[in-house]
């Protein structure tokens, strides 16, 4: 049984469609060169024929004996038998005159007098075909006369079958050429895919890594579908890599919260069992206990409101980042001026740091400027109070404080600058991640948070579509630039 084409493989099917169509190619080709020498033959019987019954046509008889000089039978290569056939008005047979090796002459009959213009046609009887040219023949007496001239047409089809025979083992043995030849055409073009095939299946052994090398220019199909692969397999490598980061981030987030829910939730529970046990005999320490539970409740509160806060940042930019629009963010944005916020920063700063210098500019240092904004004022000043504290945190006291704010290429801009031990590189490229503290080359003066005061300022400008950049260099302070698109007037 044939294998139905779905279950046969891509080189089968190829090799399937290229052998049937060179096989109709060569059946055609083949019956087209047949046809065409049947009738180059069969033409050049008639050109022999058409002059024989010209010249017969004209004689009153031909005598047997005489036949063959008279009408050059000899020159009629390709018709073995040929005869003169006299037709009364009635179309009876009345004489024939046999030319050649011999044989029965056909019953033209009828067939030759509807046929008396001269033009050759062709007759089938007894397993024989002939070729049969019809003309009138007054000069045996009646106007209604006939005569016909047949030849046997044994020869052109003896010639025709031979060179059919000649074509069919010709056209095999090029077939079968041409299929083995295609076959290993195939299987070489196809190589690559086999190579896609074997990386693909090493990939999903879990071969990250593996890549289908490079074959064809790459303006070929199969250069271009490796390319296209390739850069297909480095998407799903970077997106593994991607989840695998995520899921330890993840990991080290949950043991970061943990350990910063932990350490309030102990401090809480150590003082209500302290009390409980009679630990607080005086109100002066009942008091101060409670002071304490108060603090560390409000520690614990802030820290589940930023919780909260960045949890639901990063749901809304991820919807914002699928649905290519900012429905949904935790922002109520309207037109705003930047300076009131910087100036804000100013009073708090000084409020926290009474002693320590601090200069409002522009940014880089230039004249203070207008720098429009489209934002949640509520927000924005969350994200310049975290600047304020990250610098009153993390710098000694009276280090200098630059704020500046300003339009900037189009772009509003406000910074928090200090002139504090700064950060190394390592250290400014983890500072917007959550619960990451650089304990050890800046000050904790100031008190120490949980570590995501700058990850809250990155999620917030982040949604109001704008961006956080940090300029640092060891022993020379930060500069941290918060950059906003003005909104189209």
């Amino acid at each position: 049984m044939i294998p139905r084409p779905g279950r046969l493989s891509l080189a089968a099917r190829l090799l399937l469609i290229t052998v049937t169509l060179l096989a109709v190619g060569l059946a055609v080709g083949g019956g087209v060169v047949l046809h065409t020498l049947r009738d180059h033959l069969v033409g050049q019987v008639d050109a022999r024929l058409e002059p024989i019954a010209q010249a017969v046509s004209r004689l009153p008889s031909v005598p047997a004996g005489e036949a063959g000089a008279q009408v050059g039978a000899g020159r009629l290569d390709l018709a073995r038998d040929l005869h003169l056939i006299y037709l009364d008005g009635g179309g009876r047979t009345t004489r024939v005159v046999t030319l050649g090796p011999g044989g029965s002459a056909p019953d033209v009959g009828a067939t030759a007098l509807a046929h008396r213009d001269g033009r050759p046609f062709e007759l089938r009887q007894g397993g024989h075909d002939w070729r049969v040219v019809a003309l009138p023949h007054p000069a045996g007496g009646d106007p209604h006369d006939t005569v016909a001239v047949a030849a046997s047409l044994d020869d052109v089809t003896a010639t025709v079958g031979q060179s059919s025979r000649v074509a069919l083992l010709t056209g095999l043995g090029l077939l079968v050429l041409l299929a083995v030849t295609s076959w290993a055409a195939i299987r070489g073009s196809l190589r690559p895919l086999r190579r896609v095939e074997q990386t693909a299946a090493a990939i999903a052994a879990g071969h990250l890594s593996r890549r289908v090398p490079e074959v064809g220019g790459p303006r070929t199909e199969v250069g271009r579908l490796v390319a296209a692969l390739n850069g297909m397999l480095g998407q799903i490598e970077r997106a593994f890599t991607a989840r695998a980061e995520s899921e330890a981030r993840m990991r080290r987030f949950v043991a970061d919260v943990s350990h910063e829910l932990r350490t309030p939730l102990f401090g809480i529970t150590g003082f209500t069992d302290l009390y409980r046990m009679g630990g607080l005999p005086e109100p002066a320490d009942v008091d101060r206990t409670m002071a304490h539970i108060a603090a560390e409740s409000s520690r614990l509160a802030r820290l589940v409101e930023d919780l909260l806060l960045l949890a639901r940042l990063d749901e809304s930019l991820g919807r914002s980042t699928r649905d290519g629009d900012d429905h949904g963010l935790p922002v109520r944005a309207a037109p705003m001026d930047l300076r009131t916020l910087a100036a804000d920063a100013r009073h708090d700063l000084t409020a926290l740091d009474p002693g320590r210098p601090i200069t409002l500019t522009g940014p880089g240092g230039g004249p203070v400027g207008s720098a429009p904004a489209l934002g949640d004022e509520a927000r924005l000043r969350q994200v310049v109070l975290n600047l304020v504290g990250n610098v009153v945190a993390h710098t000694p006291p009276g280090t200098p404080v630059r704020i500046g704010v300003g339009t900037v290429g189009g772009e509003a801009v406000i910074e928090v600058a200090d002139r504090g031990p700064g950060l190394s590189a390592e250290q400014a490229a983890r500072v917007f991640e959550r619960f990451y503290r650089a304990d050890s080359s800046r000050s904790r003066a100031g008190g120490a948070g949980a570590g995501l005061g700058l990850a809250i300022v990155d999620s917030l400008v982040r949604a109001h579509g704008g961006r956080v950049e940090l300029a640092t260099v060891p022993g020379e302070g930060a500069t941290f630039r918060v950059v906003l698109p003005v909104p189209a007037t």
